[in-house]
C-alpha cells in the first residue's frame, strides 16, 4: 500500500521592489520566510530589484541585501493556466514541461508603489493566483493618502485638515496652493509624497520657506503631494485589522517617539521610541478606537489585513484616522504583528491565518459568474 504523502503549501514571498521602501520589505520578507513553518511551507522568495527586474536564485534575500543580484530572470505570467513563476533564460522562457510547480499563494511583502498600490495585485488577480492583503481598489486607496481621506471623509470617519495638489498645479500656481495649505492646515503642518509609506519624503514645516522646500522634496518621489495639518497635542494610537467579509480588531498599541515626530530613523534606525501595548487608553475610547479601525477597513474595500493609525487626544474627547497601512511592516518586532501578539495570535499563527484568509477569498471569487 502506498503512503500517503502531504504536499506542502507552496508560497510565494515577494520582496524588494523599485518603491523608496525596498530595504524595509527586505526586512519584512526575511521574518517572514524565517518564520513560515517548513513542515506545512514550500516558500519561494521571489526578489525584485530596485529597477523592477525579478531575481530566480536560491537566495535573493541575500544578493538583494548584498546589492549582487544574479542575472537569470523569472517572473509571473498574466496567464490563469500558468499560476506560476517563468524563469527566463538567454533565449528566452523556457519550456512550459520545465516550468516550476504553480504557486499555492502569495505573499506580497512590498511596500510602497508597485507593491502596495493595487498594481502587484493586479498582475495576480489575471494570473488567477490567490495572495494575502487587500485587494487592487483596497490597496489604491489605502497607498494614496489624498484619496483614502476623501473615501473616508465621505463614510463619516474623522480625518485631519488636507490640502493635496499634483506637480502640474504646483508649477503652475505654488502662491496660491501656499495661501491655500496657511488657510486650511496652518503652521507647523506635514507634508508627504501621497503615494509612499514609512515616512519616506514626509518634512515637518513651520513657515513658508520650510513648505516649499519640503514640497519640492516630497515631489521627487510622487507626482502628487499631500499637506496636512499637525495633530496638536495628540498620542498616536495603532491598531491592526484582520480577515475578510467579517473583519476583526486587535488590542490597541502607541507609539511614542523619542523625537519630535515618528519619522524613519525613529521606525528603523536606532532610536528609543516606545511601543506601549496595550494602549492606556480608558474603555470607551478603545471601543471607539477598535470600531473605527473595522470601519476604516471597510471603507476602502479592504480585505486580508491592515493598520489603522490614529490620532487620540490627550483629553480623549477627540480621535482622528490618520492612515491605513494594507501592508504594514512585517516583521515579528513591527506593531502589526505585535498588536495580534498580545491579542492572543503569535506571528507563526498570524502567518496561518492571512494565508487562510487568502485562499477563502480566492475561493469566493472564482464562484462568481464572469458570463451570462
Amino acid at each position: 500500500m502506498t503512503e500517503h504523502v502531504h504536499r506542502r503549501t507552496r508560497i510565494g514571498v515577494l520582496f524588494g521592489g523599485r518603491s523608496g521602501e525596498h530595504d524595509v520589505s527586505l526586512r519584512s520578507a526575511e521574518s517572514i520566510m524565517r518564520a513560515l513553518d517548513p513542515e506545512r511551507y514550500e516558500v519561494v522568495p521571489i526578489g525584485i530589484t530596485r529597477e523592477g527586474r525579478w531575481l530566480r536564485s536560491p537566495d535573493p534575500l541575500r544578493e538583494l541585501q548584498s546589492g549582487t543580484p544574479a542575472h537569470m530572470e523569472m517572473a509571473i505570467l498574466a496567464d490563469p493556466g500558468a499560476r506560476g513563476l517563468v524563469t527566463f533564460d538567454v533565449g528566452g522562457p523556457i519550456a512550459a514541461s520545465e516550468r516550476e510547480a504553480p504557486l499555492d499563494v502569495v505573499i506580497p511583502a512590498l511596500h510602497g508603489p508597485y507593491g502596495e498600490d493595487g498594481t502587484i495585485q493586479g498582475l495576480l488577480e489575471i494570473a488567477d493566483v490567490p495572495y494575502v492583503g487587500a485587494g487592487v481598489l483596497g490597496s489604491a486607496l489605502g497607498m494614496d493618502k489624498a484619496l483614502m481621506k476623501t473615501v473616508l471623509r465621505a463614510a463619516g470617519i474623522p480625518v485631519i485638515d488636507w490640502v493635496s495638489f499634483r506637480v502640474h498645479e504646483w508649477a503652475a500656481r505654488p502662491d496660491a496652493i501656499i495661501v491655500d495649505v496657511e488657510a486650511t492646515c496652518a503652521y507647523p503642518c506635514f507634508v508627504k509624497p501621497a503615494n509612499l509609506g514609512s515616512s519616506v519624503g514626509i518634512t515637518k514645516a513651520s513657515d513658508e520657506d520650510e513648505l516649499r522646500a519640503a514640497i519640492d522634496f516630497a515631489l521627487t518621489f510622487d507626482r502628487k503631494v499631500i499637506v496636512e495639518r499637525a495633530a496638536i497635542d495628540c498620542r498616536e494610537i495603532e491598531c491592526s485589522v484582520l480577515g475578510n467579509q467579517m473583519p476583526i480588531a486587535s488590542v490597541l498599541g502607541e507609539i511614542v517617539p523619542d523625537r519630535d515626530w515618528y519619522d524613519y530613523d525613529a521606525k528603523y534606525a536606532n532610536s528609543k521610541t516606545e511601543l506601549i501595548i496595550p494602549a492606556q487608553v480608558s474603555p470607551a475610547v478603545s471601543d471607539r478606537v477598535r470600531a473605527m479601525a473595522v470601519d476604516t477597513f471597510k471603507a476602502i474595500d479592504c480585505e486580508g489585513m491592515a493598520r489603522v493609525d490614529f490620532f487620540v487626544a490627550r483629553d480623549e474627547l477627540a480621535v482622528w484616522v490618520n492612515e491605513l497601512n494594507t501592508i504594514p511592516g512585517f516583521t515579528s518586532i513591527s506593531m502589526f504583528a505585535k498588536l495580534w501578539e498580545a491579542t492572543g495570535l503569535d506571528y507563526p499563527k498570524l502567518l496561518d491565518e492571512l494565508i487562510r484568509l487568502a485562499i477563502e477569498r480566492h475561493g469566493t471569487r472564482s464562484r462568481l459568474k464572469t458570463g451570462r
